[in-house]
């Protein structure tokens, strides 16, 4: 249920970046949003490469978000998973790099 509430409630920068990614518009990726993986919601996730893409706004600055953030980022990577994070004012201001690094992470 909460997943759903964050499919229909995303912020500027999610929905910005949706745009971008879904329907396979970048790369024929298959991306979808707000994808659960164990007890986590992450924002993006392409299956094909095992990538998790996350967008950081104001309430990840404080040093309690970032050290869950730290803890949950290696666990995804125990799991197996790539995890990528942009803070969201990147997405807008410096989206050709964003989308470059996104590609840079697929498996070869």
């Amino acid at each position: 249920m909460f997943r759903k509430e964050l499919r229909e409630n995303l912020t500027l920068a999610e929905a910005f970046l949706w745009s971008k990614l879904k329907a396979r518009k970048f790369e024929g990726k298959r991306f979808t949003r707000q994808h659960s993986i164990e007890n986590f919601i992450v924002d993006f996730y392409c299956a094909s490469e095992k990538l998790i893409i996350e967008l950081d706004g104001q309430v990840h600055i404080n040093p309690e978000k970032q050290e869950y953030d730290k803890l949950r980022t290696q666990r995804l990577n125990e799991l197996g998973f790539t995890v990528i994070r942009f803070e969201n004012r990147m997405v807008f201001d410096l989206l050709p790099s964003v989308l470059a690094e996104i590609k840079g992470n697929f498996r070869k």
